[in-house]
């Protein structure tokens, strides 16, 4: 590493040009990297919501539909308006009464099961069919391209349409997210570095690393808008530690050699040893996230733990040759640093460690308690403005035919047209159901499929499957919807043990039913590869359960309050923040273990080496936990997605949570459990030269 580090110091401005050029590929990776707005597709294939869902993309074009509410419009409008949307490129088929019937027809005289399907109160119903799955280039622009025929007194509403929707407001809003992190950030750094050059310099140096890890992204085909939307800020705020790591060695060798280039590759060294061990817990925290059955968690950990592992390489190699490029100007600009090191508090800690430890326990005690009975909803559509125009028209739906949610039924083709009626009107039974419907029910009498188009008899039967729609007057993800699916599956299997429900409200379900699952799998794979790697560390079985123990519990206070708030929280965010807040804060508690053993190391007693390690980690704490804070504060005050502001809330919270557990709680366990630590660490105190340790004068003015 030695070698290495002189390499990087001695050819500096090759290590930038070869920096500068990488970009390139990066950014050409980065535009044709995929991103997938549906969060539903991220669930495991073998679900029957997913193999139904396969069926209505594959066999009848259906996994991809838009439905369009048209009050009061004159037929000749309406017809217009339909032939124009038929022409949009990534439209297969504009679904109306028209292509069935004669719609100059009176409506009293239609067939029964028509008016039902195509009317409301003063509204009738059309059916967009795309070519792609919803989440599909061709479908996006499809949809942004109907927005702009619709006329007045008609809504457009569905999956599709809210997909795009989602699509348009994080392309809005993502230059706002970066330009928030950065200038947060930025000013946070002003504060806590002595110069006012070095922070642009991180921020350089930074950008190196994130760009490099969306370019990367492309060899994993897609990934979501949330890792999207959250890589950035999260990129930034776990990895400025390493920058700010890397400076203040370099500013200490400094100081013992008058070679820069010698004391910026000690730096080098000595930095990269060092950040091992954290970078090692944050990357094990968010490939914790892999172990989700909900693929959504391994496209967040695995660009994360990429992520902060380019984080590591770049801090080493790229930020060290942009300080030693621009070190005159450094020193010019120097300033006083305004965050402090904490001395009174350090003092005032060590001094009432029992009472501390107590006051502790009895806060975190009901926030552990009601950390569990946080409310949770599921239906990721709610955490969207009401006024995006796919959700505008998906209430319409609600209001004028009573389709709150659809669910698709497959069933054999061989089922009898009989069996087939039968099991509608079972259906219909059902507490909930406002309507069920086949095309071949919709037929008037002497009619059959065949005497159709294919592209509407394809909507009945394909594939081997006939198909039945069913709408409902409950919201997905609710326990009504729940046991209204539980109610209607039993009904469906008996007709045809191979029959599958699908559709927004299946597949929810089926997302509430893994997410609880998952929740309790990420957080134990992520505590127990935290605890691994500080134990290899530190070798040591007491140090991992303290430090795993101070960050769980700052976890616990965070997750706990919204319940005292009356806030429910997207699912995505309980699952995610543990493992986050965990992966990223564990670092503050090593640097103040770390710090602890040494003094011990030193001679110092318990008492003194925790008010040491309180006073002289709190300044590196406090920058890099306000810059963590900082870089996602911004995101959660700007959004207008209630999913992304809650996950940056919960996290920027969450980092000032942690860092005040780590300045105020750690140094208490480790200063009264240091008897502990000692008989179950191997080599805790080191080889003393001199095992009286250091003299009173020397420990009171180091103190």
């Amino acid at each position: 590493m030695e070698k290495l580090a002189r390499g990087i110091v001695r050819r500096r401005r090759l290590v930038l040009v070869l920096a500068v050029l990488l970009l390139i590929p990066a950014l050409l990776g980065a535009a044709a990297t995929r991103i997938n707005y549906d969060i539903l597709t991220y669930l495991p294939p073998e679900l029957d919501s997913m193999l139904g869902e396969q069926a209505l993309e594959n066999d009848f074009n259906l996994a991809s539909t838009g439905m369009i509410t048209v009050e009061g419009m004159p037929l000749g409008e309406l017809l217009d308006m339909k032939a124009q949307m038929e022409q949009v490129p990534g439209v297969e088929q504009v679904f109306w009464l028209s292509d069935i019937i004669d719609p100059a027809l009176p409506r009293e005289m239609l067939p029964e099961g028509i008016q039902k399907a195509m009317y409301g109160e003063n509204a009738t119903l059309m059916l967009v069919r795309f070519s792609e799955p919803s989440a599909s280039k061709s479908t996006m622009d499809a949809v942004a391209e109907l927005k702009g025929l619709l006329r007045e007194h008609s809504f457009m509403g569905g999956m599709s349409v809210i997909l795009q929707d989602t699509k348009a407001l994080v392309d809005q809003e993502m230059p706002l997210y970066i330009l928030c992190a950065v200038g947060a950030s930025l000013l946070v750094l002003f504060l806590a570095m002595e110069s006012t050059l070095v922070p642009v310099l991180f921020m350089i140096g930074l950008l190196f690393p994130i760009l490099y890890n969306f370019g990367t992204n492309y060899f994993l085909g897609q990934i979501s808008y949330i890792t999207q939307a959250l890589s950035t800020v999260l990129q930034l705020g776990v990895t400025m530690d390493f920058s700010i790591f890397l400076l203040h060695r370099y500013e200490e060798e400094k100081l013992r050699s008058t070679d820069k280039e010698q004391a910026m590759a000690t730096a080098i060294v000595n930095t990269f040893s060092s950040i091992t061990a954290s970078s090692l817990t944050t990357i094990a925290g968010f490939l914790a996230l892999c172990t989700m059955r909900l693929t959504l968690g391994r496209d967040i950990g695995i660009v994360m733990a990429k992520g902060v592992a380019l984080g590591v390489v770049c801090t080493v190699t790229i930020l060290p040759s942009l300080i030693l490029t621009f070190d005159r100007a450094v020193e010019k600009h120097r300033h006083r640093a305004v965050i402090p090191q904490l001395k009174r508090v350090s003092q005032f800690v060590t001094r009432h460690p029992g009472p501390i430890l107590a006051v502790f326990l009895v806060i975190t005690i009901p926030f552990t308690l009601a950390q569990s009975k946080t409310d949770v909803y599921y239906t990721l559509f709610d955490s969207l403005p009401q006024d995006l125009t796919g959700i505008v028209g998906t209430n319409k739906l609600k209001e004028d035919f009573g389709m709150t949610t659809s669910h698709f039924i497959l069933v054999d083709k061989d089922m009898s047209d009989e069996d087939l009626k039968t099991l509608c009107k079972d259906l219909e039974g059902v507490e909930g159901v406002t309507q069920v419907a086949s095309v071949s029910e919709l037929l008037p009498a002497g009619f059959s499929t065949d005497m159709l188009p294919e592209d509407v008899a394809q909507l009945a039967q394909s594939g081997g499957r006939k198909l039945i729609l069913a709408n409902s007057a409950y919201k997905s993800g609710t326990g009504e919807l729940t046991a209204q699916l539980k109610e209607m599956d039993g009904l469906i299997k008996a007709a045809d043990p191979s029959g599958v429900i699908t559709g927004e409200g299946a597949m929810t379900k089926d997302l509430i039913e893994i997410a609880d699952i998952d929740f309790a799998h990420v957080n134990v794979a992520s505590i127990a590869a935290v605890f691994l790697i500080i134990l290899l560390t530190f070798r040591s079985a007491s140090i991992p359960v303290l430090l795993v123990v101070s960050i769980e519990s700052a976890i616990f206070i965070n997750m706990g309050l919204p319940y005292f708030t009356g806030t429910q929280l997207p699912f995505i965010a309980s699952i995610v923040i543990g493992t986050v807040q965990l992966g990223a804060t564990v670092d503050y508690a090593i640097l103040m273990a770390t710090r602890f053993r040494e003094e011990r190391q030193k001679g110092l007693s318990p008492k003194e080496a925790a008010q040491v390690a309180c006073r002289y980690c709190s300044q590196s704490i406090l920058s890099s936990g306000l810059t963590f804070f900082a870089a996602t504060i911004g995101v959660a005050a700007i959004s207008r997605m209630e999913l992304l502001k809650s996950i940056c809330l919960l996290i920027s919270r969450g980092a000032l949570i942690s860092m005040f557990v780590i300045i105020v709680l750690l140094p208490c366990l480790l200063q009264l459990l240091d008897p502990l630590i000692r008989h179950t660490t191997l080599h805790w105190l080191g080889k003393r030269e001199n095992s009286g340790g250091q003299s009173a004068i020397e420990r009171k003015e180091l103190v």
